[in-house]
């Protein structure tokens, strides 16, 4: 059903796998650049916390890694959620902001998945355009 279906982004590049999980562990160097963000905290380890602000405040979360699996996986939980543009500025609390990262053909495939990111809530539209541009920034940083 397409309301259930969450926020998704791929693409391939020929950095490493290796290359790809030490990039998105810096959060600075691919999560910025657009909003005026603020980041916080760190995010190297099971555990770790990192803070992101941004648009004046309107976004303002915190992200706990939860999983980590060597060039293969980085999952983080949104532990707080203040998105005050909705209605429900909650609305992020609890969804997983994942990237899988595989070898594919002699190239790296990156998979970025926002769990909970689905059609019908309120904050969708916005939310998956402000990822594409995000995510399209690193993908081209990963050329």
């Amino acid at each position: 059903m397409m309301t259930n279906k969450n926020f998704s982004y791929s693409f391939e590049t020929s950095k490493t796998s290796d290359e790809v999980f030490r990039l998105l562990l810096q959060i600075p160097q691919w999560w910025s650049g657009v909003y005026e963000e603020t980041i916080t905290g760190k995010s190297e380890q099971l555990n770790d916390e990192f803070g992101f602000k941004a648009g004046g405040g309107m976004h303002n979360t915190k992200q706990k890694l939860v999983e980590l699996v060597p060039n293969e996986k980085i999952v983080w939980l949104v532990t707080a959620s203040n998105l005050t543009f909705l209605s429900d500025p909650g609305e992020w609390m609890d969804t997983r902001i994942c990237f899988d990262i595989s070898a594919r053909n002699n190239r790296t495939l990156v998979t970025f998945v926002h769990e909970g990111l689905v059609p019908g809530i309120e904050c969708y539209d916005a939310c998956s355009g402000g990822w594409t541009q995000y995510l399209e920034r690193l993908e081209k940083k990963l050329k």
